[in-house]
């Protein structure tokens, strides 16, 4: 499910909905400039202490990997708004990186537009939070020292994984959204304690392949969604379903109890409470 395809729908309603009340809703175009690229650089705030990273960004395309030697934040964002400018600012442990404000005025045409943030984060320990409206992004997480990851987004197109495992202990990874196509996958290897998942209609996929190295609660509320968990065999997990109007599809390696499905395993556990509304969940391994 296309970001693009979303906003036109939503664009469609939206002209539908006037032109039945007589309503005349306004396109706006931006008129781009000639390309700047910026570049980022953000020492550590204070070395030793737990850093506080804000990434706030508005409609583009965000990659975000390690790789930031001795750095908080390196990179470069690439605009053609001259708006879109992005602003830094620190206090104390706190760091946010924040697209420039542009204001349309009516329905947002964003054709033509650049707004591409291409950063690399340190190794060091960081709460991090995410910030985005419609976008694209790609962001490679293993290796990091994440204790806490929160993502709120809107119509996004999102890959998001843990190749390696996380250097520090995550209390809560948030995952908020709205209708969205997004993968989430290497979650064995995010060493949370906590996720909570919450999204509108869309597809998604949260893999917890890689390590585990302690129980997880998991915790998610999504709409009218094509939703498919992966989960390896062998890693024991209790999934309790509150399933709507939802279909479940469950493997051979699953026993069903009711709404809990079961399977067995040893190590460290993963417990699942969901609550779909309508649509498909897949419990594969």
């Amino acid at each position: 499910m296309s970001r693009y395809i979303l906003i036109l729908v939503t664009m469609l309603a939206l002209v539908t909905i006037s032109c039945g009340i007589g309503v005349k809703l306004p396109i706006t175009k931006a008129t781009p400039s000639p390309e700047v690229t910026d570049q980022i650089q953000v020492a550590v705030p204070k070395p030793g202490e737990t850093t506080r990273l804000r990434l706030s960004l508005g409609a583009g395309k965000m990659t975000l990997s390690p790789g930031a030697e001795n750095m908080l934040v390196s990179g470069t964002v690439t605009y053609n708004i001259p708006d879109f400018k992005p602003e830094i600012k620190t206090e104390g442990t706190d760091v946010r990186i924040k697209q420039g404000d542009y204001t349309f005025t009516g329905i947002p045409s964003f054709t033509g537009i650049k707004n591409e943030w291409e950063l690399k984060l340190g190794d060091v320990p960081m709460e991090l939070t995410i910030q985005a409206g419609a976008y694209d992004a790609e962001y490679k997480f293993g290796g990091l020292a994440l204790t806490n990851l929160t993502v709120q987004d809107g119509a996004s197109d999102v890959n998001l994984g843990f190749a390696s495992p996380n250097k520090s202990e995550m209390a809560v990874l948030r995952y908020e959204t709205g209708a969205s196509n997004v993968k989430l996958t290497g979650l064995g290897n995010a060493n949370f304690n906590t996720l909570v998942f919450k999204s509108g209609a869309g597809d998604y996929t949260l893999d917890f392949s890689g390590t585990l190295k302690r129980n997880g609660t998991v915790m998610i509320e999504t709409g009218l969604s094509n939703l498919i968990l992966v989960i390896p065999e062998g890693v024991p997990a209790q999934v309790t379903v509150d399933a709507g109007l939802a279909n479940v599809n469950a493997g051979s390696n699953w026993t069903q109890n009711g709404d809990l499905y079961t399977q067995g395993g040893s190590g460290p556990n993963l417990t699942f409470v969901i609550n779909i509304g309508a649509g498909n969940l897949t419990l594969t391994k």
